[in-house]
């Protein structure tokens, strides 16, 4: 027996949707009926009611072939399928990739390759490559597994409600305008930094869910509850307080994070959840650990931690 995404209602013979792969009941079966993310592709509606009977027949006026054959490897059951709904996941594998190509470059190849490849810097934020590659890298192990943790809990809530394209473009954008927005403030400064790490869209994901579910119980390091808005915005306020005080933030042992790519990610995410607010079927409760710093941690995103 499956449970119905939109209304929870048990279903003995569910309908899985072709457009964004989740299981619904009779009655919100239809992209329509359950606000299905796909519908606003549907100027080529040939990914979910295909014949099979037109694909040699040219449409002037209608969709392109390009866009067909990626309508039909990106459908449920399409080499591309799996990433609807599961693009949180994806970004979350492609950041242990990732960390452990960094570990084979610095290795085999070298430092200054390392840093031209993996790192956002005021040094070089002309490497537009950076701009993205920045986000899936990080300093440590322990950087890398604070990110994942908040990502793995609360990217999947945020890609349900907005849908997988969305939420692609949102760790995406809020990560490297993040990061971008540091080393913009470092250069105005007269400072040197290197950014790399998730944590800016990270950050962006928390202030996406504090806009539509704040009052969402978290555990914090399995064990604490608090609503996620006083989680939420307890980070933003050691941020600021680091950002403002490097001092302070050395002694507390988080002087090399990148405080403001924190506070850029966390302000982009307040403002796409208010674009993004209305009924939301999201969890009352959700477990969340990751040790001491939250997510980024220390060093993520950071200046110079190596």
């Amino acid at each position: 027996m499956a449970h119905c995404d939109e209304c929870g209602a048990d279903e003995n013979m569910p309908y899985q949707c072709r457009r964004c792969g989740q299981t619904f009941c009779a009655d919100h079966r239809l992209p329509e009926n359950h606000d299905c993310p796909g519908l606003g592709d549907w100027n080529d509606p040939d990914g979910v009611f295909d014949s099979g009977f037109d694909d040699s027949v040219d449409n002037p006026g209608g969709t392109s072939r390009v866009q067909q054959l990626f309508s039909k490897v990106s459908s449920t059951g399409g080499p591309l399928g799996y990433f609807r709904g599961n693009v949180a996941y994806a970004f979350l594998g492609l950041m242990w990739i990732t960390f452990l190509l960094q570990q084979l470059v610095g290795l085999f190849i070298g430092f200054d390759a390392y840093v031209s490849l993996f790192t956002l810097s005021t040094a070089h934020p002309e490497y537009v490559w950076t701009w993205l590659t920045s986000i899936f890298s990080h300093g440590s192990l322990y950087h890398l597994a604070a990110n994942s943790i908040a990502l793995f809990f609360f990217g999947p809530l945020v890609e349900r409600y907005a849908g997988s394209k969305k939420f692609a473009l949102l760790f995406l954008v809020s990560g490297a305008l993040a990061g971008l927005g540091h080393v913009g403030v470092s250069l105005a400064l007269g400072e040197s930094s290197r950014v790399l790490g998730a944590s800016g869209a990270v950050f962006a994901i928390m202030g996406v869910l504090t806009v539509l579910k704040p009052k969402m119980k978290v555990l914090l390091f399995f064990v604490i509850p608090l609503p996620l808005y006083i989680l939420t915005f307890g980070f933003a306020i050691l941020s600021v307080l680091f950002f403002i005080s490097p001092e302070t933030a050395g002694s507390a042992g988080m002087g090399n994070v990148a405080h403001f790519a924190h506070l850029a990610g966390l302000v982009i995410g307040l403002w796409y959840g208010r674009q993004l607010k209305g009924e939301v079927r999201l969890p009352n409760q959700l477990q969340f650990g990751g040790g001491p710093g939250g997510p980024g941690g220390p060093g993520g995103p950071g200046r110079g931690r190596f």
